[in-house]
């Protein structure tokens, strides 16, 4: 999938800006680096996952973990990673997590068994989840308040959509014409440059006041959801009915409800849940939560459609996607207009249902299928409606909260996209391992991943009913 970047807001952030001894362009150039990285590994290794299967022996289901250990560990901490940046220092913390990303990209691209591979990605996501909370608070810091910032986060976006964008490009050119271990070994050159210039050049900046650090929070809402996500998994093989299945499905809702119980009593909660309150917020999180979990699994499934079943090299793979990802740019640039003229709740509405007749389409998808008619067609109506879609229910979510809530709201929603990604990916692959498993050959393959996009469908029209019903209908800021 293309990773979307985090929405930023500019009262996001505490704390008086401070003069750095490096020019501005090069302060800029570091933290966007950090977080271009960050993006892209959520998506460079889709084009890779094949050629991950044929050499480390995974099987149909064990392929998701290779994406959801990156994406849970990375949901799970981000919050805490944009808490320590402020507690513990800024430079400090991009320095450790650009390290700990760095340190696990090689573990990752060296791993000789699965197992190795995924606790990899584990790593890997603690360290994206630290580092780029880290890499706006310094952009903040470092620019003063008004045009500069301004333009400072706006670069920092679009480099954040732009390592979304090319990461089906990128993990193809690498699978193709080296290894798919240089999709993830590729980090290490590119995060040592990078983590020298930070340590040379960065100024240190963090927050006056002192706060708690919600570690145990952190720890439980990532694990209740690695754990309800692996009893998923396990349907498909045991059935829902076995106690392999069940034991880790009901540790995981108690580890949730354990989170819950947590957060509602601690002095410095991880997700003060006094801000579900609003109806915003609550609202447009659990839209985000139902469209994450229908979209993020797009680029999943078409990368083992065009290779495992329509024969594509890595290279073509990467390449077929590149109107894609234009599309879904696209929709997050134009998003800030449209809403100045239809409203944000509209607009929101309107790309998920784009989003949702495209993954229809794309569900009839059979073993001769076309580029123009099986991958383009439905592609472009999904990236666009999913580029739609995220800027308004994120600009809902935080237009309702307090000024100095609106970081933390951002925050929230961008969390809930990874973690609703993350379980709909583990429903999405179980539905198509079963579909996959009453057949044979590259018609079942086929056939299940397009029974994956209709299901994705069906939870994408969920997203709407709840867009339509609860999301409040008020005028937000856009920025031109």
């Amino acid at each position: 999938m293309v990773g979307m970047p985090p929405i930023a807001t500019p009262a996001t952030l505490s704390g008086t800006p401070r003069r750095t001894a490096a020019p501005a362009w090069l302060v800029m150039l570091l933290v966007c680096a950090g977080q271009f990285l960050v993006i892209l590994d959520v998506s460079v290794v889709n084009v890779a996952l094949p050629a991950v299967r044929a050499g480390l022996g995974l099987s149909e289901l064990g392929l998701q973990w290779i994406v959801n250990a990156y994406v849970i560990t990375f949901a799970g901490f981000m919050l805490l990673g944009g808490r320590a940046a402020d507690l513990f220092g800024r430079k400090r913390i991009f320095v450790l997590g650009l390290a700990l990303f760095t340190v696990a990209s090689l573990g990752g691209g060296l791993a000789q068994q699965p197992w190795q591979l995924i606790a990899a990605r584990t790593v890997q996501g603690v360290g994206a989840a630290v580092l780029s909370p880290a890499t706006l608070t310094i952009l903040t810091t470092s620019f003063p308040v008004g045009p500069a910032r301004t333009r400072a986060i706006a670069t920092w976006t679009a480099v954040g959509a732009g390592g979304g964008a090319v990461g089906g490009l990128v993990g193809g050119v690498l699978t193709e014409y080296l290894s798919w271990r240089w999709v993830l070994l590729i980090n290490v050159p590119v995060g040592a440059v990078v983590l020298l210039g930070a340590v040379l050049w960065l100024t240190e900046s963090r927050q006056g006041a002192a706060r708690r650090l919600d570690v145990p929070g952190a720890l439980l809402v990532t694990g209740g959801l690695g754990l309800v996500a692996y009893g998923i998994v396990r349907t498909e093989t045991d059935g829902w009915a076995s106690s392999s299945a069940l034991l880790p499905l009901a540790a995981g809702l108690l580890v949730i409800a354990v989170f819950l119980a947590v957060e509602a009593r601690s002095k410095a909660p991880l997700m003060p849940l006094a801000l579900f309150r609003l109806r915003s917020v609550s609202s447009a999180n659990g839209a985000m939560v139902l469209a994450g979990a229908a979209m993020f699994s797009m680029w999943y499934f078409l990368s083992l459609y065009v290779q495992n079943v329509l024969g594509y090299r890595p290279l073509q793979a990467g390449l077929s996607f590149i109107p894609h990802s234009l599309c879904i740019v696209l929709g997050s640039k134009i998003g800030p207009r449209l809403m100045n003229r239809v409203g944000a709740k509209t607009l929101a509405v309107s790309g998920a249902v784009i989003s949702a007749a495209g993954m229809a389409w794309q569900g009839t998808m059979d073993v001769h299928g076309t580029y123009l008619g099986t991958i383009l067609g439905p592609g472009v109506l999904m990236a666009l409606g999913a580029g739609l879609t995220a800027t308004p229910v994120a600009a809902i979510a935080t237009s309702g909260a307090d000024p100095a809530d609106q970081g933390l709201v951002s925050g929230l929603i961008n969390t809930s996209r990874q973690m609703g990604g993350a379980l709909g990916l583990s429903v999405l692959s179980t539905v198509a391992a079963s579909r996959i498993a009453a057949g044979h050959g590259p018609a079942a393959r086929a056939a299940g991943y397009g029974l994956a996009f209709h299901v994705g469908s069906l939870v994408l029209l969920a997203a709407i009913l709840l867009m339509v019903v609860a999301l409040p209908r008020r005028r937000v800021d856009t920025v031109h």
